[in-house]
């Protein structure tokens, strides 16, 4: 006798014939999407694909063209109600960091009614309560700024659940773990998890392919606004996955583009800061040497250090023969330093101002009429032209960069370093935080580079990424460089033993990208 077939689970999110346009932008074209009670849904799609229109959609902040069905819930329940059962967890995360978790879960609650958050001798245990059924165990009266990225997140996450009265609501997840390492992607992992158990359905908008192959049951790929695939996760490997999202193989981009080197360009003589000590090396121009590390061993702060963004407290920086002056970016950049650092949003751009105003803010005096007055048309030229050079999406000098997807805002910024022609390129997690298809096209702009003669420094944690560029990687332990690997000798699997420190063959866990990877 057959055995029955397992009836399937409520639907808690039905999305049909969603479009959305923009003046001269569709960027949503006829979009269908269900999610199930306990199931997790992962969508993804290169940056301008149409996944942040997507989550703004559902969280309300943009309305659909005319025609579109957007359900939440059972059939026949109002909108308004369905509303309140859909939570959206932003990239940002919506935390504050002066405040402890207490006080940030409290943002949301309402000042008409009273909450617990009101109650000042329960509001300690509750909130610790809440964060414990996802794995944190902090104190929740700290700053949030002084906590792990994984429990920020954790954070916000306990703060969209306070108060759920039933377990089938619906979890956005956008980019959560763009600045996570590997042990705090898995305390989230396990979060996420819960949720989906007590029966909530989970969207989780990632461009980090391991975790949708890891987590994930469903994925939705888009391509240019348009859904073009909603597969089974069990159908899916990573390769097939890239294929999805780009259209090609990151292996066509990266297969013998890596230049030859030339002269030395910049020595480093014994620098030390924070957590570097006594580092030397030498970089020549046309080369790209990787930088590797576990946490803490000195790779997130070395290229700053060089540039002048950290303190240096002792050690040489010499570009040619010119040595660059300690702790000064003016002095960095006039010798031909250029710095991407790892946190666009805090460190790279600034935000509230145009691509135009982004791009050519390191160097103005080109873009100068005769008595030192700014000459728009020259700069808007110049905007169109590196806009097109980078392939920007959408390609608009005023769109605010606070508008573009990820991996638009790093092509600004990197676009924005290319045109001072700069004789270094330091680059701090270059491709965090964007998808493939803009890490395709991030590798071409830093290949391209190195090409013209630049001298390239790629500080990274992603094992891919400088097995794809590098023509050598520098590994770091406790400050210093521990080991060094050639073109000829590089691979995912031996970066990531030298990386932890066991030979190929073990078994050992590494940083989750690493091991995705391979």
């Amino acid at each position: 006798m057959s055995q029955a077939p397992r009836p399937q689970r409520p639907v808690l999110l039905r999305v049909r014939h969603l479009s959305k346009s923009f003046p001269g932008l569709k960027a949503l074209d006829d979009v269908n999407l269900e999610v199930r009670s306990g199931e997790i849904v992962a969508v993804v799609g290169h940056n301008g694909s149409g996944k942040s229109t997507l989550t703004k959609i559902l969280a309300g902040l943009y309305e659909p063209d005319p025609g579109a069905l957007i359900q939440i819930g059972g059939p026949g329940e109002p909108v308004a109600q369905g509303r309140r059962r859909l939570h959206v967890i932003h990239q940002d995360l919506g935390i504050i960091d002066v405040l402890s978790a207490v006080e940030n879960m409290g943002l949301c609650k309402s000042p008409l009614r009273p909450t617990w958050f009101a109650r000042g001798t329960t509001e300690r245990d509750r909130a610790a309560q809440l964060i414990g059924r996802f794995g944190g165990v902090f104190d929740p009266t700290v700053p949030v700024g002084t906590l792990s990225a994984a429990e920020r997140a954790i954070i916000a996450i306990a703060r969209a659940m306070d108060g759920w009265d039933r377990g089938d609501n619906i979890l956005v997840l956008d980019e959560p773990t763009t600045a996570f390492h590997g042990d705090e992607v898995e305390v989230l992992f396990r979060s996420v998890r819960k949720v989906a158990e007590a029966g909530a359905g989970v969207v989780l908008i990632s461009h980090r392919l391991d975790e949708v192959l890891g987590l994930s049951d469903r994925v939705v790929a888009l391509r240019d606004g348009r859904v073009v695939a909603d597969q089974s996760v069990d159908t899916l490997d990573y390769d097939a996955l890239v294929g999805l999202i780009a259209g090609r193989s990151l292996e066509a981009v990266e297969r013998g583009s890596v230049s030859g080197a030339g002269a030395p360009i910049m020595n480093i003589e014994g620098v030390a800061g924070q957590r570097v000590r006594n580092l030397s090396m030498r970089l020549r121009a046309g080369e790209i040497v990787g930088v590797s590390g576990v946490l803490g061993s000195g790779r997130e702060e070395l290229a700053s250090l060089i540039f002048g963004a950290r303190r240096r407290t002792k050690g040489r920086v010499l570009i040619g023969d010119a040595e660059v002056t300690p702790n000064d970016i003016r002095a960095a950049i006039a010798n031909g330093l250029a710095f991407l650092p790892p946190d666009r949003r805090r460190g790279g751009g600034v935000m509230d101002l145009s691509v135009r105003e982004n791009l050519t803010l390191p160097m103005m005096s080109p873009l100068r009429r005769r008595l030192g007055r700014l000459d728009r048309r020259a700069e808007r030229a110049e905007t169109e032209r590196w806009a097109a050079t980078v392939a920007l999406r959408p390609p608009d000098p005023e769109r605010p960069l606070k508008l573009l997807s990820g991996g638009n805002q790093q092509k600004v910024l990197l676009a924005r370093w290319l045109r001072t022609k700069p004789r270094v390129l330091l680059l701090d997690e270059p491709t965090q935080g964007v998808d493939v298809g803009a890490k395709a096209a991030i590798y071409e702009l830093i290949i391209a580079a190195a090409r013209q003669g630049a001298g390239v420094l790629v500080c990274s944690s992603d094992a891919e990424e400088l097995v794809a560029l590098c023509d050598r990687v520098l590994v770091l332990d406790q400050g210093e460089v521990r080991s060094e690997l050639s073109r000829e000798s590089l691979t995912q699997a031996g970066l990531a033993g030298e990386v932890v420190g066991f030979d190929g063959s073990s078994s050992a866990c590494v940083d989750v990208r690493m091991e995705a990877a391979q």
